[in-house]
């Protein structure tokens, strides 16, 4: 067994590096505390004017345990360049750890069980209709062997084909069950409104990147921008990115061979789209291919199962977790080693398109 990743290693990490650059942070504290009770916050660092038309912002963690890959590409990122002498019109933003509470107990989801990239929506308006998941939903509760059997009869019949696009759109009714979107807003999202109010709102242009792993081919850094419709900074986008760039459209029906679910709604993405509608944004993803899809839904199951019928500071919860990391913080060198250089590639080549946008924006 290897060391499982800590929080608050991994925030001190962080607020050393923005401190080294002389950032300003503004820290958003969680309600709830970590596993050994240690307080839990979302971070936001600046580094530059924060007045600034023109931002390049770097989010993690908006998956949880996903965010120590994120985490680890922001230090990066601040690392390796001396950033006090920015543009006066160019300023970075840095949120560390949208959902903290995950992170700190190695969860995908948030405190409630929520997917946070299912729970951006509006939920003044009536939530995406999922009809086809309340069939799947006795494979995530009820009776854990009669589950079991249950999902073995449908992968044996369907396949996993059938299940992920039903399953991995998210759904609205069923608050212990798998990539539930919450039945309103949560903390995380009232979070994220307020950075934008506070960070973001006076930009006129946003690069964006949403940091993630668990889908797509073992140590590839895909880069996609996932939207509900193309935007025109698109455009920018394939100047910037060309055949690097894949857009993804979301929505009932759609298909997507990259292994992020195209049917799902909730997306971070979009969220920062219509709250900004009048700033020009890319907002772009880069998510780290693991392990195949089927084999990723087993580690998420068995971690669900845990933490609805098990203890997790156990010998076999440990288990659970030393599986779920591996899944998407593998501990392979390589892995790690490949990912880290090909994203500081693309942080590279979209500050270098930021710095001199009135050439290259079309």
């Amino acid at each position: 067994m290897f060391d499982l990743p800590h929080y608050a290693s991994q925030r001190a990490r962080f607020v050393a590096a923005v401190e080294r650059q002389n950032g300003v942070l503004t820290s958003y504290r969680h309600p709830l505390t970590g596993p050994q009770g240690e307080a839990l916050f979302t971070d936001v660092a600046v580094l530059g004017d924060p007045q600034a038309a023109n931002l390049m912002l770097i989010i993690s963690g908006t998956h949880g345990v996903e965010g120590y890959y994120g985490s680890d590409s922001q230090i990066a990122w601040l690392n390796r360049f001396h950033l006090t002498a920015l543009p006066d019109d160019t300023a970075i933003v840095l949120l560390h750890l949208l959902n903290p509470w995950g992170a700190a107990h190695l969860r995908r989801v948030n405190e409630d069980n929520v997917d946070l990239n299912r729970n951006f929506i509006d939920f003044a308006q009536t939530p995406p209709a999922n009809a086809a998941y309340a069939e799947y939903h006795r494979f995530y509760h009820g009776e854990r062997a009669q589950a079991d059997r249950l999902l073995q009869a449908a992968l044996d019949g369907a396949g996993w084909a059938a299940i992920k696009p039903v399953v991995e759109a998210g759904q609205y009714h069923f608050a212990d069950g798998l990539f539930y979107g919450g039945s309103q807003p949560s903390w995380s999202y009232r979070t994220l409104q307020a950075i934008v109010e506070h960070h973001l709102a006076r930009a006129t242009t946003i690069l964006s990147f949403d940091l993630h792993t668990g889908a797509g081919a073992w140590g590839h850094p895909m880069l996609l921008s996932i939207a509900e419709r193309p935007v025109a900074a698109h455009q920018w986008g394939k100047t910037l990115y060309g055949e690097w760039l894949t857009l993804l459209f979301t929505g009932a029906g759609r298909e997507s061979e990259t292994g992020v679910t195209a049917t799902a709604t909730g997306y971070l993405s979009q969220f920062l789209l219509d709250a900004l509608p009048d700033t020009h944004i890319l907002p772009l993803v880069v998510e780290c291919g693991t392990f195949p899809g089927e084999e990723m839904h087993r580690r998420v199951r068995d971690d669900h199962w845990l933490h609805l019928q098990a203890d997790a500071a156990s010998e076999a919860g440990r288990a659970v977790k030393q599986q779920l990391v591996e899944g998407f913080w593998p501990a392979d060198r390589d892995w790690r080693d490949l990912v880290a250089f090909r994203t500081q590639q693309i942080f590279t080549r979209g500050w270098n398109g930021l710095l001199g946008l009135d050439h290259s924006r079309p």
